[in-house]
């Protein structure tokens, strides 16, 4: 956006007038004798005036470069110079006075004064048309220098109304003006026809004038159009702001196939330095069931450490891998969000990460610190796994304390579930004792044969 600092620095390059040259002033005769001074309305400079603008321009521009100007004496000559003689001065000295005065006032920042002074300059009716545009245009400029956006469209009007022609420079400054004053769509406008004319003069159209568009385009909510531009921008600049937009502008525009395709490719460009990015390709990926692309991403993230090793980033890191069906690697990321999280949920996770591995007596134990950390999301259902977790160590007693536990715990809908494993646990139990008594009944059946003598 308009850095309106940079744009002050700017103005006395933009603005200053290029030192007289006297020789078009001074009419001489073929003898070399000075002619009798012209009339007041006349084109040239009268001797006296030409006298004292040649050592004002002196102090002000000194011949050898080696001397400091002087911008004080340059001043007070300036302001002797008007109240002595500006009423009796032709239009042509008063137009050419009061461009030193700008000068001045440029050359030492002061915009207030050098705006009075150009609103002067149009006062002259037989200011020539060049410097009553290049005024118009200067008090644009200062205006916006000093945020004063509606005097700044005010005279960048005036100049379109009074030029015979169009400048870029006038069209980016209308641009900017209705831009803070959030008049969005003639910003927009404006910034269309300042780009036509650098297209059409040939002029180096940078990134950041595409990217000021952009700007627009995002606040109408005009994503389309943003979508078009963004991809000429790829393909002029390949640059890094520019793929995310991409990304984004498909998300608005809901079309997520397009969206996960675009932040792919900014990743496989090794673009991708932040977390966010990182976590959302990995999701979204899992979301097009390719998870296990999406857990390597986001183990590249957290190998790369842009990727923090938070509690809920290991959560997010494990699931994904249970998604992928890759068990044992989930383990390492389970257990170190168990470690992190102050619930015990991410305990609960670990249990049945061992328990769908079959790994009962380390499933019971992470489901047993899940209950001592507390602040589970679901206790019953936590309880129930730990039931299912002893029932399959055979530890019956404790599987029914864990179940009725479940029960007490749960809703009505989870105190069933509970009270049904209930039955289960006896069940089982009664099973594995008559499997026990059948064994004994065997062994005590068949005797060995006694030893061969």
């Amino acid at each position: 956006m308009l850095n309106l600092i940079n744009l002050k620095r700017a103005l006395v390059a933009l603005l200053v007038i290029a030192p007289l040259s006297f020789s078009a002033f001074a009419a001489e005769d073929e003898d070399g004798q000075r002619k009798p001074p012209e009339a007041r309305t006349s084109g040239t400079l009268g001797p006296q005036v030409m006298r004292a603008i040649s050592e004002i321009q002196e102090m002000m521009s000194p011949e050898d470069e080696e001397d400091e100007p002087d911008l004080a004496g340059a001043k007070v000559a300036l302001d002797e110079l008007y109240e002595r003689r500006y009423e009796r001065m032709n239009d042509f000295e008063k137009s050419t006075l009061l461009n030193f005065f700008t000068n001045y006032y440029l050359t030492t920042e002061n915009y207030v004064e050098a705006v009075k002074i150009f609103e002067e300059l149009l006062t002259i009716e037989t200011l020539r048309t060049d410097t009553r545009l290049r005024t118009l245009r200067s008090l644009g400029q200062l205006y916006a220098a000093e945020e004063n956006w509606q005097n700044s469209i005010r005279y960048y009007q005036e100049w379109r109304d009074l030029s015979d022609f169009e400048e870029s420079v006038v069209y980016r400054g209308l641009s900017y003006a209705h831009y803070q004053l959030e008049q969005y769509e003639p910003a927009r406008d404006f910034w269309l026809s300042y780009m036509d004319i650098k297209f059409s003069d040939r002029e180096l159209v940078e990134r950041d004038d595409y990217a000021y568009l952009n700007g627009l385009y995002f606040t109408l909510e005009d994503f389309d159009s943003a979508l078009e531009l963004t991809k000429t921008m790829i393909v002029k600049f390949d640059n890094k702001t520019d793929w995310q937009n991409l990304s984004a502008i498909y998300a608005t525009l809901d079309n997520d196939a397009r969206r996960v395709q675009s932040l792919n490719l900014y990743y496989l460009k090794g673009l991708m330095d932040d977390e966010t990015r990182f976590l959302n390709l990995g999701q979204s990926l899992a979301g097009i069931e390719v998870p296990f692309s999406g857990a390597k991403i986001i183990s590249e993230g957290l190998e790369a450490e842009v990727v923090e090793e938070n509690v809920d980033n290991m959560i997010t890191f494990t699931q994904m891998l249970l998604i992928a069906n890759e068990l044992e690697e989930a383990v390492t990321p389970a257990t170190a969000a168990a470690e992190l999280d102050e619930t015990g949920n991410a305990y609960d996770t670990l249990g049945y990460l061992h328990y769908v591995m079959y790994n009962y007596e380390e499933a019971a134990e992470a489901f047993r610190a899940a209950i001592d950390k507390g602040s589970l999301k679901d206790d019953s259902d936590t309880y129930l796994f730990l039931a299912r977790a002893l029932l399959e160590l055979q530890l019956f007693d404790e599987a029914k304390d864990a179940a009725s536990a479940a029960s007490e715990a749960g809703d009505e809908r989870s105190t069933k579930s509970a009270q049904d494993f209930l039955k289960l646990i006896e069940s089982r139990r009664g099973y594995y004792a008559i499997i026990a008594q059948r064994k004994e009944d065997a062994i005590d059946f068949y005797r060995p044969y006694p030893p061969i003598q």
